[in-house]
């Protein structure tokens, strides 16, 4: 979906090598167990890209954003940060795929966080309200 691929571009952008290490200092602030997480600070949530991903960030199950945010503070915790990529691809339920690749002599490693969920418009039939997934 290219709302959800736009968006995942921007966050990849910020966690990229040369930008990661800002965020240390904000690891606390956006990113501590028991905070829940939200992205958008990250992008204007006044725009209609910032509002959509917002509110289909917010139908990912708890226990996935909370393994999300668990992953972005330990990159973040690393000496030196480790830096994030980020994909979605569609799904039928909500998955999470998590990969590390460590560091080598000739290049830096980094974590690829693949999410998966239903089209922001695209109803599970498990949903008995008979709403969108967002």
């Amino acid at each position: 979906m290219p709302m959800l691929q736009t968006y995942l571009a921007q966050l990849n952008r910020e966690f990229h090598p040369d930008r990661i290490g800002a965020f240390k200092a904000q690891r606390q602030q956006h990113f501590a167990p028991g905070r829940p997480l939200d992205l958008a600070f990250l992008g204007d949530e006044k725009t209609p890209l910032g509002r959509a991903w917002k509110t289909h960030f917010e139908t990912i199950p708890e226990s996935l954003r909370e393994a999300i945010r668990g992953v972005i503070h330990s990159a973040l915790a690393a000496d030196p940060p480790i830096p994030l990529t980020f994909a979605w691809a569609p799904g039928y339920d909500y998955e999470l795929n998590v990969w590390h690749a460590p560091d080598t002599d000739m290049t830096r490693g980094g974590i690829t966080m693949l999410i998966k969920t239903r089209y922001p418009a695209d109803r599970h039939p498990q949903d008995r309200a008979g709403r969108p997934a967002s």
